[in-house]
Parts: C-alpha cells; sequence; structure tokens
C-alpha cells in the first residue's frame, strides 16, 4: 500500500487503537506534508498484537474514511512506520523510546491505562502492572514503566528526555500524566524522577473526533469500492479538533499549519468542551432515547430537540464558561449541532445514556451548579437531569424495560421503585450522593424544577416537554 520512502520516526505512539489512526496519525502525516520533518510513527500495542498483524503487512499504511453528511472521503495514511507489541518485545520499546531521534512519546491508552486513582489523581502502587513493573524495570509491562526505563537509558547517555503528551480524554491530561510518571519513577530511583521534573515536559491536550468502531461490514464496503482488502481501516467524522500546550522539550511536528490549536493552557478548552459537546449529548440522549429516537441525529431532526439544544448554549452553558484561547463559543456550538446533524455517524441515544450517573457531575450539575449560583435556574439542564431520572426508572413510555447500563443501576432503580409518586421518586435519587451533592440536592429551586420537569414527563412525554420547554 506505501508507495513512497517511509518518514524517519520521530514520534513513539503507545495505544495505536482507532482513534490514534483516526487522529494523531492523520494530523502528522498532514503536518509532515505541509512543513516536512522526520516525525514517523512507531506506534506501540500494550496488548494485544492486532494492530502489527493488521498493519505491517501494508508496510504501515491503512485507510482512514471520512463519514460525511453528503458521503464518503478515503485516503491513505502513511505516517506510521513500524507496529511493536511490547508484551513480546518490552526491550526493543524501551530501545526505540530511547532513541535520540524520538522527541515525543504520546498515549491513547484510555483511563485504565495511567494505572492510578481516578479520584485522586495518584499512582495506584498495588496495581499489578506497577507492582511488575517496580521488580522487574528491565521487563515493564505497563506505559509508565516504559516510559521511565526509556527515560533513563536517556539520562544515562546524556540524551534529553522526549516530551510525554497524553491524548486520552482526561481532564488535565498533562499533569495526570507528570504526576503518575514522577510517583512511579521516584519508587524506582529518586535521582530519575529528579531529572524529569528539572527537564521533561508533559503538555495537556483536548482531543475530539468521533471515531465509531469499524465494523466488517465496513472493511467489505472498502474492499468493493477501492479493490483492496484493509483490516486496518478506521472510519470517522469530518469534524476533528486538537487544542495543545504548546510546551515542548525538542520540537514537534508543524500540528498548528494544518489545524491544531497551540496554546497556554488547555483548561478552558477542557470545560467548553464537558459543558457544551458532552453535556448536550447526554441531554439528547435521555431526552431522545424517551421520545422514541434511536441516534442523535435522529433525534436533533425533530426541530424542538434542535432548538432545546440551541437555548441551552446560548442561556444555560456559554454563560458559565470562561473565554477560551482562541476560540469562538458560538461558531463552537454551531459545528456541535452540525456533528449531531450528521446521518453517517450513528450514536445511538442508548450507548450515551450509559453509566449517567458517573457523567452528570461533570456534565451537567456543575453547569446548573453555576448558574444557580448567578441567581438564574437553569430549566432546560434541570429538564435533562428530570430525563435522566426517568430513564434509570427503568421502564419507558410505552411500559417496556430500558437496559439501564450504570455501575449504580441496581441502587438508582431501587430508589425510584420507593417513590410512589413523581415528587417522592426525586426526591429519592436526589438522596444518592454518589450524583448529587447535599447542597445542591437541598436547593429548593433545583428540586422545584426538576419535579416540575419529571412530572411532565410522565404526564405528556418526552416529544411534547420538549416542544414545550423554555431553556
Amino acid at each position: 500500500m506505501r508507495t513512497g520512502h517511509a518518514p524517519l520516526t520521530g514520534i513513539v505512539h503507545l495505544g495505536p487503537g482507532a482513534f490514534f489512526r483516526a487522529f494523531n496519525a492523520v494530523w502528522t502525516e498532514e503536518a509532515m506534508a505541509a512543513e516536512g520533518g522526520d516525525w514517523g510513527i512507531c506506534a506501540v500495542s500494550l496488548r494485544s498484537p492486532t494492530a502489527r498483524d493488521q498493519m505491517m503487512p501494508q508496510g504501515g499504511c491503512y485507510t482512514a474514511v471520512e463519514l460525511g453528511p453528503e458521503g464518503e472521503t478515503r485516503r491513505v495514511i502513511g505516517a506510521v512506520t513500524e507496529v511493536l507489541v511490547a508484551p513480546e518485545d518490552p526491550e526493543a520499546v524501551v530501545d526505540r523510546m530511547a532513541d535520540p531521534d524520538v522527541k515525543i512519546v504520546s498515549l491513547t491508552i484510555t483511563e485504565k491505562g495511567y494505572c492510578h486513582d481516578p479520584a485522586t489523581g495518584k499512582l495506584n502502587r498495588e496495581h499489578p502492572d506497577i507492582v511488575h513493573d517496580l521488580a522487574n524495570p528491565g521487563a515493564p509491562r505497563s506505559a509508565l514503566g516504559l516510559i521511565c526505563a526509556a527515560l533513563e537509558v536517556r539520562r544515562g547517555a546524556g540524551d534529553p528526555p522526549f516530551t510525554v503528551m497524553s491524548c486520552d480524554n482526561l481532564p488535565s491530561n498533562g499533569a495526570v500524566t507528570r504526576g503518575v510518571v514522577l510517583e512511579y519513577a521516584r519508587l524506582l530511583m529518586p535521582e530519575l524522577a529528579d531529572w524529569i521534573a528539572a527537564e521533561g515536559a508533559f503538555p495537556s491536550t483536548m482531543v475530539d473526533r468521533i471515531t465509531p468502531a469499524t465494523t466488517e461490514a465496513d472493511v467489505t464496503a472498502l474492499a468493493r469500492a477501492e479493490e483492496y482488502y484493509d483490516p486496518a481501516m478506521v472510519v470517522h467524522e469530518p469534524f476533528r479538533q486538537w487544542v495543545i500546550e504548546e510546551h515542548f522539550v525538542s520540537g514537534r511536528p508543524a500540528w498548528d499549519k494544518v489545524g491544531a490549536q497551540m496554546v497556554a493552557n488547555v483548561e478552558a478548552h477542557e470545560l467548553m468542551k464537558l459543558r457544551c459537546l458532552n453535556g448536550t449529548h447526554s441531554t439528547l440522549a435521555y431526552l431522545g432515547y424517551l421520545g422514541g429516537y434511536e441516534t442523535i441525529s435522529e433525534t436533533v431532526a425533530d426541530p424542538a430537540y434542535a432548538a432545546l439544544c440551541e437555548r441551552l448554549w446560548a442561556d444555560e452553558i456559554i454563560p458559565t464558561l470562561p473565554q477560551p484561547e482562541g476560540e469562538d463559543l458560538q461558531a463552537y456550538s454551531k459545528a456541535l449541532l452540525a456533528r449531531y446533524r450528521n446521518p453517517a455517524i450513528r450514536h445511538r441515544t442508548w450507548q450515551i445514556a450509559m453509566d449517567g450517573s458517573q457523567k452528570l457531575p461533570q456534565r451537567l450539575l456543575g453547569t446548573i451548579r453555576d448558574r444557580l449560583e448567578a441567581g438564574v435556574v437553569p430549566e432546560g439542564l434541570c429538564l435533562a437531569v428530570a430525563a435522566w431520572m426517568r430513564y434509570v426508572g427503568g421502564v419507558d413510555e410505552q411500559g417496556k424495560a430500558i437496559d439501564v447500563r450504570d455501575p449504580l443501576a441496581e441502587r438508582l432503580k431501587a430508589a425510584s421503585d420507593r417513590g410512589d409518586t413523581p415528587e417522592a421518586k426525586v426526591a429519592a435519587l436526589l438522596d444518592l450522593r454518589e450524583v448529587f451533592d447535599a447542597t445542591l440536592a437541598a436547593d429548593a429551586r433545583f428540586r422545584a424544577a426538576v419535579t416540575a420537569a419529571y412530572v411532565s414527563l410522565v404526564e405528556k412525554g418526552a416529544q411534547a416537554t420538549v416542544a414545550e420547554a423554555k431553556a
């Protein structure tokens, strides 16, 4: 599949899944095309050989298929130079990362890959991989173990460290990564931790692109259209956003020349995404599911639901946001609605509705608290909370069971069942301290707005309630 010379390797990336292939590798290929540079990527799987077995027979190349409202756009991506499998040969991975030509080690390893306690951000010292790596530092299993082993080689050789860049959906992902790397390094070798703290760089990033799981039907359709078989292909939406803190030890690709936003701090962008995108996504998921819509695109095809989204952004969400550097919040919201309307991306309302007890505090309740403190009752977001309460009760508007996937599913159902009236059901669910803090739950304005919305959902149904909603 590769037609020219592969670029020299300047990046090692841990976690060569679909998101990396649809996002990091695409940006990097475009950056090299725009401004050159040896930024080829050595991709490293921390678990399975699947990515290696799919990609290396193709010279590391694969097809990225953009799913737009008007159809598909296909392109072959050649930024990946090799794929290694860490469990098969961890020393080879450490050697590659220790090569002074490698300037960046980036990560998409999911939250679990950081071996930390999400509540505190601290290293989980009892994690089996951390226990193993501290006992066997020459043959590490974890991303942290591999990173620190390679940094120790570079320190011993007098070479500068590489920049460590997390691209996972973790708040302040650079700070989290720096913290667990330093904590692990200090357990391993205090002088290594001191050197990393003094010389290293851990820029935070915000990433955004919907990348649905590739199906056999996708592979078959590509083979039919292009007359080649590509098991490593990925599909993705047209939209993408990459916000990166400008903090690198030894340079970076020209990502900014192809649309990435280089900023001093990403926190405002993270809050923007969390509240504008994730908050309305959850709102549409619960109200859409209850209204009988299977996907987000079907949900916002109903003008009342689209109008609710627009009112939420304008009146309830954007007023709570600090201005992100270089961002137009109104334009960002319009782009979100266009993404939601894309029928080629089948984002199921049931899927987005999963794990709501974990998501609501960050996605909705913080915004609600901020508006209440400003003296405004955010009735649209209170409707979203009421829709979640109706959903976790486990019965839809036709009396059919809802398959509620949530760590607290049984407790949520039990709390809802304890109430014999809508008011009692709301009160019982507000008593769950894992979701609602005591101050918010006791706020009479919040309780009244959520209760009124819940009553309307029971009496009129989701579609009629949304049509009447005023944010």
